[in-house]
């Protein structure tokens, strides 16, 4: 810690940041008390400054995009969010390639895609995070997933450094990369797509999303799949078979259309939902020997 980085922060405080921000409507899941200060990113060197000096001076530091995958204290969380938003979701093509800011949504890159006859993001067109998020988790659907389309990803390590990584350098696989073993903070990344027909992939996305809409309790707030596949099985599946559908604690449900969600059907806090994945945890692995890993990010307050 030194003066100059208690001056900077003073500074942010003064310029940049929000104090005191509700976050439960910036998470999917609708859970989850503020934040003690919040920086909506606008550039990549303010999003860097923010968190150095924060980790500097000891301060908890929560990085967030589209909040999709996340459940947040009760209580707030307390220190710095760095929000990657609308803010800093810049899209340029050149060629079969897009440069995109990690604030854009995956939606808004699947849709951008398509517009310039693009093939290879049709699978991203349903996934509610935001590339920042999706490539972290090497986000996926559909046979599709981010790693089929990564060139290189602009990261900054804990140090402050800007880094590219490539896609080997990335080590993207299920649900995990270099970025989240590594808490690096994304800022964007390279695509490379293929030739395509606007019109065939707006038909493709329609589709998936029918098939979401057919099997997936959309009409509830929800963080998506709440766990991992385990190996040789699938979780929904197991959470069925064990007969834990519509089992509530508080607001927080095992939905009856995919037992693969935990929904919000109204005023649940996350302690309901931390109940309730720890008592669908217990009873897979008491009834299939299985332990299921939560793909959802469970926050908890400390974060560096």
């Amino acid at each position: 810690m030194s003066m100059d980085d208690k001056r900077t922060w003073q500074t942010l405080c003064g310029e940049s940041f929000i104090e005191n921000v509700p976050l439960a409507n910036m998470v999917s899941i609708r859970t989850g008390g503020p934040a003690r200060w919040l920086l909506d990113v606008a550039d990549g060197k303010q999003a860097t400054t923010a968190w150095t000096t924060a980790r500097a001076l000891g301060i908890p530091v929560l990085i967030m995009g589209n909040g999709s995958n996340l459940l947040i204290p009760d209580e707030g969380f307390p220190g710095l969010v760095i929000h990657f938003g609308h803010q800093f979701a810049g899209l340029r093509l050149e060629g079969d390639r897009i440069h995109a800011q990690s604030g854009v949504t995956l939606k808004e890159l699947a849709l951008f895609a398509a517009d310039h006859d693009l093939l290879g993001l049709a699978f991203a067109a349903g996934i509610p995070g935001s590339l920042g998020g999706g490539l972290i988790m090497n986000a996926g659907a559909y046979n599709g997933e981010m790693s089929q389309v990564v060139e290189e990803v602009h990261c900054v390590n804990q140090d402050g450094d800007y880094i590219t990584l490539s896609l080997e350098e990335a080590q993207l696989s299920y649900r995990h990369s270099r970025m989240m073993a590594e808490g690096l903070m994304v800022l964007g990344a390279v695509l490379r797509l293929t030739p395509g027909s606007k019109d065939a992939l707006y038909a493709t996305m329609a589709e998936f999303q029918a098939m979401r809409r057919d099997k997936q309790p959309l009409s509830y707030p929800s963080a998506g799949s709440f766990f991992k596949r385990p190996t040789g099985y699938f979780a929904g599946a197991l959470i069925e078979q064990a007969g834990l559908k519509g089992l509530t604690i508080g607001g927080a449900q095992v939905s009856e259309k995919h037992a693969g969600f935990l929904i919000n059907i109204g005023g649940a806090t996350t302690a309901d939902f931390v109940a309730l994945k720890e008592e669908v945890q217990r009873r897979v692995k008491e009834r299939f020997g299985v332990r299921l890993e939560p793909e959802v990010r469970i926050i908890q307050g400390t974060e560096k």
